[in-house]
This record gives structure tokens, sequence and C-alpha cells, in this order.
């Protein structure tokens, strides 16, 4: 039997255990997954883990009640354990009318994921060829002029399968792989340690960049980081490198999802239908790009996904819903639910592109003339409702429209809301990335530092 047949056989097992306890609906999920990863440091292995499993989970919902219970253990006692114990939790629960399975006529008939390429069929990743790719980030990362030592370097691989099933005749699955390599370096000693790093992901292992690659790129970053001291404290333009300024569409995002605004925590709920981003930028989510971890043909619901706006020429255009969210706001899902074997469906992201601008990093470094480049961001205070924005960070200083020297232990504050409507993109969008957003320039923001 396939590994798809016997997560099918599981799902179907739980749906009929449901039935018999009592459910109204229900909807059943089931994931076999493995991961092994390997760390090395000074040369040597440090620690090597694998971990693999299947775990099964089961939502009833019962005159607008709903529970979800999961288990790792598949035996039919369990999963008849499971059913009267969600059933029974269900009873308890508080009414929801919005809860629901998406009627049959709403399912998607396309169900076949191959198109995406969304899983490694090729022989799984030794131990000894992840300590061995390992090991070569960190002579890499080494070999870099400056850099005193690894704190750590590590490859891993996964893959996991996923069925579900629910009594309104959806059935179906899907598999993924990932390979993942990373290092960080370290340069200098005591208080004037400084430290970063390079990593990168793939859905298959033949995209993934060289460890050599990798391992000069963490070095290289770790070294234009020496000398960092504070900035000065006052109002600046600020510089979101591509590492980090997908965090700050994330914001937007987030503060774009349907159960953020049902709930009235979303600084964006009024904001449907107007401005939210200068003209000319369009935010899309486009979940068939091929070979992206993130991407799917339909949603946890059995619903179609499709690429859709966000925010169109700077207009936000709608939210981010499921079944249940959209029906609280009087909405149709976007076939964006998500969820795991032991939590219900709920709202959420896939692949996100946003507009490139027309200049490049350098420009927009040339043009803010005194400013902060920042490259890493630590800790976060967002106001949900108000859109209040602090955060500390870290990254370069520019002056005279060219970088002078590293800076660290700052703050940076604003409000979301007219920090996104000052943006200006650069051109340097990279591939391979769930959120391929460019470097953004942000005029007149706080920063606090000496």
């Amino acid at each position: 039997m396939s590994e798809f047949a016997r997560l099918q056989s599981l799902t179907e097992q739980l749906l009929a255990a449901a039935r018999r306890a009592g459910a109204d609906q229900a909807d059943a999920v089931a994931v076999e997954a493995a991961a092994v990863s390997v760390d090395v440091r000074a040369g040597k292995l440090e620690h090597a883990e694998r971990a693999e499993g299947v775990e099964i989970g089961l939502r009833v919902l019962l005159g607008g009640r709903q529970a979800c219970v999961s288990a790792s253990d598949r035996s039919e006692r369990t999963i008849g354990d499971m059913a009267q114990r969600a059933v029974a939790m269900a009873r308890e629960a508080p009414v929801d009318d919005t809860l629901g399975l998406a009627e049959p006529d709403e399912l998607t008939r396309d169900t076949d994921s191959t198109r995406l390429d969304l899983f490694d069929h090729g022989p799984e990743p030794e131990p000894a060829f992840l300590q061995d790719a390992a090991l070569r980030a960190e002579a890499a990362a080494l070999a870099v002029d400056g850099i005193s030592k690894i704190e750590a370097a590590g490859a891993s691989f996964s893959h996991r399968r996923m069925w579900i099933s629910a009594t309104n005749g959806f059935s179906a699955g899907v598999a993924r792989s990932g390979h993942g390599l990373s290092a960080i370096a370290i340069t200098g000693e005591g208080t004037g340690m400084e430290r970063d790093w390079a990593g990168e992901s793939r859905v298959h292992g033949s995209d993934m960049p060289s460890p050599e690659d990798i391992g000069r790129q963490a070095g290289e970053r770790t070294v234009e980081r020496r000398g960092a001291r504070k900035p000065p404290t006052g109002a600046f333009p600020i510089l979101y490198d591509e590492r980090i300024a997908s965090g700050l569409i994330g914001h937007l995002v987030s503060a774009a999802n349907g159960a953020a605004v049902a709930r009235g925590a979303s600084w964006l709920r009024d904001a449907l239908g107007e401005a939210v981003l200068p003209p000319g930028f369009d935010l899309i989510e486009d979940p068939h790009l091929p070979r992206m971890g993130g991407s799917r043909i339909f949603d946890a619901e059995g619903l179609a996904t499709a690429p859709r706006a966000i925010v169109r020429d700077g207009v936000l255009q709608g939210w981010t819903l499921d079944l249940a969210t959209g029906r609280k706001l009087g909405m149709p899902s976007t076939a964006n639910a998500m969820r795991g074997a032991g939590s219900p469906p709920s709202p959420g992201i896939t692949n996100l592109v946003l507009t490139p601008g027309e200049k490049s990093r350098e420009d927009l470094i040339r043009d803010m003339g005194r400013g902060l480049l920042v490259t890493s961001m630590l800790g976060a205070s967002i106001n949900s409702t108000t859109g209040d924005y602090s955060r500390g960070a870290s990254g370069f200083w520019v002056e005279n429209g060219q970088i002078t020297h590293a800076v660290n232990e700052c703050t940076i504050a604003g409000n979301l809301r007219d920090m996104l409507m000052r943006l200006t993109a650069a051109n340097d969008v990279r591939d391979w990335r769930a959120s391929r957003v460019p470097s953004l320039l942000i005029e007149g923001m706080t920063v606090a530092g000496e």
C-alpha cells in the first residue's frame, strides 16, 4: 500500500468513527513526516537528529460547535476514543453558526499537486552527505579574513505527506520536501563581538546553492559588521534590506487577515478599498508558483486556490479568509484555509510578490543621503489595533549617500499605516523566496540610538 493510501485509509477510519460517535460533520487529517538535521562546529560533528512519525487529527462539528483532537497512535481503539472525546468536547463548546464544511459544489475537482513539483523524488540525503555540506559551509566561512569562529553550521532535509478527508466528500493529499543549509559566523572578541548568518532552503536539492557560497556569504556579512556602534538619535530615512523587508510587508498581510479583522484587532479594519501603499504597488499572492514549498492547488477546506491581489495599485482589495472567517464578515472564502492535525482551519498566506521599483539598492542608499540601512531586527512591539511600531535593529549607517560603518543597539519606530504610504522599492527582488519583496526605503522614521 502506498504512503498516500495508508494516510487516506486513516482519515476514512476517523470519519467513520466520528459518524458513529454522533458528529454532524467532520474532517480528518493524517500526516506522515520525517526530518533529519546535522550540526557541526570546529570541524566536527556536534549534533545529529532524526525524527519521523505519523500524526492523525480529527475535527468534529455538532450543532454549530466544534472540537479538534489529535494523536500519534493509529490503532483502531485510539481512533474510536478520539471520535468519542471530540464529540464530547464539541457538546461543551460555544455555538458559532459560522462553522461548517464547504458545500459539495464549492469543492475543487483539481487535486493533483504534481504540476507544482513540490516533492524531491531523488534519494534522501544520507547524514554523511549533510555533514559534509555543513562542514564545507563552515570551512568557507572560516576562510573569510576576520572571522574568529563559527557559531553553528547545519544542514537538513525533510519530507511530509498529508491527506485530508471530510464528510462533504473532499479527499486529497499533497507531498512536500525541503532541503536547508545555514551558517552563523562570528568576528571579534568580548564586547566587540559581532555575528551574522546566511542560509537557504529549497524544495529540490538540485536548486540549492553550494555550501561554499552560503558559508562565504555568512563570513562576508559578519566581517562587514566589525566596529559596530550606536547610531545617532533623530528622524532619518530607513532602508529595509531585502533580507528583512518581507517582515515589514508581513505586518500589512497580518493586518489584512480576516481573523484579525473579525476580532476588531487590526489597524486595517476600516481600510478596505483605501490606499495602504503608494500608487503603483501591487501585492499579489500566488499559490501556484512551482517548486516553492508554500504552493498549493487546494486549501485545507478543499477549495481551489488561485492567484489574487491583496493590494492593487496601492489600494487594499480584500481580506485573507477561510470559510468561517468569511461567513463572519459576510464574504466568500479566498481559499486560504490552513491547518495542522490538532487545530481547526484558519486563514493563512502562501507566496507573496510585491511590485519592485526601478532603482537599485545602491541607488536608494545614495538617494537617502543620511540614514540607516537595516539588515537585522530583533524583538518587536507592534500594536495590532493602532499599527504603532517599534523594533530593535542593526545594520549600517549611511552618510552622504555612502555606507560608513556598522551600527547596532538601536530602536526604530513609527506607525505602520503612515510608514507603508511612504515606501520606495528597489529592484533587487530575489527568486526562491516565499515573500518576494525588494529592499524598501521609508522616509522620516524615528531612530533611537546614542
